[in-house]
């Protein structure tokens, strides 16, 4: 074996030490500095497209029908955004924060749905602001209404169809408003945000 020049040497070092440094491998393999990388190469088999031909999967666009609701990702998340606002929400003598906070999840969770993502903050602050939950004196008519419409929501078991009714009671112009618009809308025209007319 002869002996390796300094500079022969140096480039050996050098070469092992940036294979090392740049190949995902274990320190313990041995690295041939002389060894090319590996390309991609297509496999012998290319399977076809896969197909939904399973016979419950929906096609298309989600259906919209009394009762289903509007779906949308992450909706638990809207619980903890109820018990971050309920110290803010006023009610009257009769009224419950829990009939609220149930009736207004549905207009939030609408709202977020419309949108495609997950339910946030301004989507809970604007369908409580429409039904005057943070007014520290609703009008008496308001409170007459929401005090009708809400009563008894707050146990969705038991009062599915009517929470369904206040969330499909509000107008889609509401829905796609900003939380200012409502805010600056109250409490005039909360017949128009909540689309309850009668």
């Amino acid at each position: 074996m002869g002996t390796r020049s300094p500079i022969a040497y140096r480039f050996v070092v050098c070469v092992t030490w940036l294979a090392s440094v740049v190949v995902a491998a274990p320190k313990h393999t041995p690295i041939d500095p002389t060894d090319r990388p590996r390309a991609y190469s297509s496999p012998d088999f290319v399977p076809g497209a896969w197909n939904n031909t399973r016979k419950a999967s929906i096609t298309g666009r989600q259906p919209r029908a009394e009762r289903l609701g509007h779906p949308g990702p992450d909706q638990g998340y809207v619980l903890s955004l109820a018990e971050r606002m309920r110290p803010r929400i006023k009610v009257t003598t009769g009224e419950s924060v829990e009939d609220a906070i149930q009736g207004c999840i549905g207009i939030a969770l609408r709202r977020a749905s419309h949108f495609g993502r997950a339910p946030v903050i301004h989507d809970l602050d604007i369908a409580l602001t429409m039904w005057g939950y943070f007014l520290d004196t609703p009008p008496a008519d308001l409170v007459a209404t929401r005090s009708r419409v809400f009563a008894g929501v707050g146990n969705v078991v038991h009062h599915y169809v009517e929470a369904r009714e206040i969330v499909d009671m509000v107008p889609q112009s509401t829905i796609i408003m900003t939380p200012e618009t409502v805010r600056k809308s109250m409490p005039n025209s909360w017949r128009a945000l909540t689309g309850a007319n009668h």
